[in-house]
């Protein structure tokens, strides 16, 4: 029926050389993860990437849960490129004029609000990286995986949620953080590494707790956002190279469609929905999924 839309012809030769290729019995045999695991797994990267409930939680317990293989660095790198483009693509007016305003101060030497909020994005991104790399040097990041830590992180920082939301004033924009506000919502960020924490959860409750607006919160953490996953991407893409794996790139760039459509669904819908719904929704998911988690421990 699809491949008779328009020319018949065209389409059946076009949809049987896409199935062939995704099909293939050798292609599929040598992959880590079936076609079906890693659009499933691709979908929960780009729902769960920018609601404040922890993406990379889910993707470690996911697997777990289903004795599903782990999804390997490739398939990290492939959602973490979706994620990207997605943010990109929903920002893309917002970035087009703060860095026009960013490039233009870099001439003049003055700084206006816009340029400004790149600067602050820049500086609020430098804790992560630095904790990023102590963790990545040390080997710390598999200690943090584990299910019992998820568990805790997704209820404490679920209640610190709530409770910016209930007692932030929620009267300030983006353009009003001052540099002390970025240092302390970018060393928010940097407790993100720990696993089932959510980086844009205590993005916005650090926000949210110095008197932003639910969209300046949600959209400055969003920003935050841009930096760190191409921070991640690259340091993923190295430690790829270092080793010894074949990597099926086709095959992954449904991860990378998947999570980005899934990814830019999510920012749009979480946007238009904040105001009305809140935060609410998002912390009551967090303390059923910790306790949850606690009780299958």
């Amino acid at each position: 029926m699809l491949c008779s839309i328009s020319n018949k012809h065209i389409g059946q030769k076009t949809c049987q050389v896409l199935f062939r290729f995704l099909l293939n019995p050798k292609f599929l045999g040598t992959i880590s993860l079936d076609i079906l695991h890693i659009i499933i797994l691709a979908i929960l990267q780009g729902l769960t990437e920018f609601l404040p409930i922890s993406s990379s939680g889910h993707l470690i317990l996911f697997p777990q849960l289903t004795n599903w293989q782990d999804q390997g660095l490739a398939f990290d790198i492939a959602v973490h490129v979706g994620s990207l483009l997605a943010v990109l693509m929903y920002f893309r007016h917002e970035l087009k004029q703060l860095l026009t305003s960013w490039l233009l101060s870099l001439r003049t030497g003055r700084l206006t609000p816009e340029s400004k909020l790149v600067w602050a994005v820049g500086f609020g991104t430098i804790p992560v990286g630095l904790i990023g790399l102590t963790i990545s040097v040390y080997g710390w990041g598999e200690q943090l995986r584990s299910p019992m830590i998820i568990a805790n992180t997704t209820i404490l920082f679920g209640l610190l949620l709530w409770l910016s939301d209930r007692f932030g004033n929620k009267k300030r924009n983006e353009f009003s953080l001052t540099w002390k506000d970025v240092l302390l919502i970018g060393m928010a960020q940097a407790i993100a590494l720990i696993p089932g924490t959510s980086r844009s959860g205590i993005t916005i409750t650090a926000a949210l707790f110095l008197g932003l607006n639910r969209q300046a919160a949600a959209k400055f953490s969003f920003l935050l956002a841009i930096p760190v996953i191409i921070l991640a991407g690259v340091s993923e893409t190295i430690n790829l190279l270092n080793q010894d794996i074949t990597v099926y790139w086709q095959v992954l760039w449904l991860a990378v469609i998947f999570s980005a459509l899934s990814a830019y669904l999510c920012i749009k819908v979480f946007m238009d929905l904040l105001d009305r719904i809140g935060i609410l929704p998002f912390v009551l998911y967090r303390l059923g999924l910790g306790i949850l988690l606690l009780w299958m421990i």
